[in-house]
């Protein structure tokens, strides 16, 4: 097995093993935003397949209203060579092959080789959309109790 550098993580045939079989969506786009990844994961959660999504731009899953602050803020990290949120998880919207949307728990990095070019941007995803809901239900029922005194 073949390392890359000092922590351990293989590169080669294992690094894509390891892409393909994680649980979450993973999904990498080069500087102008045009993805290059996309594992089966990406696959499953989005609803498009690797051959639709690789070589498109990342709007195919960026809902119309969220591009604006998506490219303004995906450029600046590339500029930066560092996201705002650093190792924070994001819940954000995304859309779907079928035209839906569903929110997503996503985490960002900036890629960049070893001599410091940054290459694009990878996110890691997930579906937070029960969660989301459940969480939205429970503060709207927190609200009305609230509201009518909390008398129960």
């Amino acid at each position: 097995m073949a390392h890359h550098d000092p922590t351990g993580l293989p590169d080669g045939p294992l690094a894509a093993l390891l892409v393909a079989h994680m649980a979450e969506a993973l999904v990498f786009a080069d500087k102008e935003g045009v993805i290059r990844a996309w594992n089966p994961s990406a696959e499953a959660l989005f609803g498009f397949t690797a051959a639709e999504a690789v070589g498109r731009s990342l709007d195919l899953i960026i809902p119309e209203r969220l591009r604006p602050a998506h490219w303004q803020g995906y450029d600046r990290a590339l500029a930066q060579g560092a996201t705002r949120l650093g190792r924070r998880v994001l819940v954000t919207r995304a859309q779907t092959a079928a035209g839906g949307t569903l929110y997503v728990d996503m985490s960002f990095a900036v890629v960049a080789d070893a001599q410091g070019q940054v290459l694009g941007a990878l996110a890691v995803a997930r579906d937070a959309t029960a969660r989301y809901q459940e969480e939205k239900a429970l503060r709207a029922r927190l609200a009305a109790l609230e509201k009518g005194g909390g008398a129960d």
